[in-house]
């Protein structure tokens, strides 16, 4: 048997959710690495990729991280307890790093915008960036940029 005509089976991995929209609205400064705790089938739905960051924004509320509107769809095949597909999530992260973001956010003006959602060692994760909002120019320039670069790789 040759392998020229048979397809390799892939194992299809779990989803990574990407918020695209913050990265035209913000300018990332710096980036950290949360746990966040989910109920039941959400893990499922995460895993599939059944979800939107694009509203989702965190806020250190009590010394805890909490992240806000994400959208976690149902999953379909769930028993009958399915959680609120809005609902407040908390986020796992050490104290010093909480206590490092809530500083950042109040002194620097600066938003807490999730921008990823995966899984690493079988535990879901969201990447949160500290940022801070474009104004009307900036974005001007970088989709100014974004032409130049697509002529370029066009002439090429």
């Amino acid at each position: 048997m040759s392998s020229k005509g048979q397809k390799k089976s892939e194992s299809k991995g779990p989803a990574t959710i990407s918020n695209r929209k913050a990265g035209f609205d913000y300018i990332f400064e710096e980036h950290f690495e949360a746990g966040i705790v989910l109920v039941g089938s959400e893990v499922k739905s995460l895993f599939l990729g059944r979800a939107n960051l694009t509203d989702g924004y965190c806020r250190v509320v009590s010394d805890e991280l909490w992240l806000f509107q994400l959208d976690i769809e149902p999953y379909a095949y769930a028993s009958h307890y399915a959680p609120e597909r809005r609902r407040d999530r908390k986020l796992l992260m050490k104290r010093k790093e909480i206590d490092l973001i809530r500083r950042k956010t109040e002194e620097k003006g600066l938003a807490l915008i999730p921008t990823r959602i995966y899984f690493k060692g079988g535990k879901a994760k969201v990447n949160i960036a500290l940022a801070r909002g474009k104004k009307n120019y900036d974005k001007r320039e970088s989709i100014k940029e974004k032409d130049q670069r697509r002529d370029q790789e066009r002439d090429l």
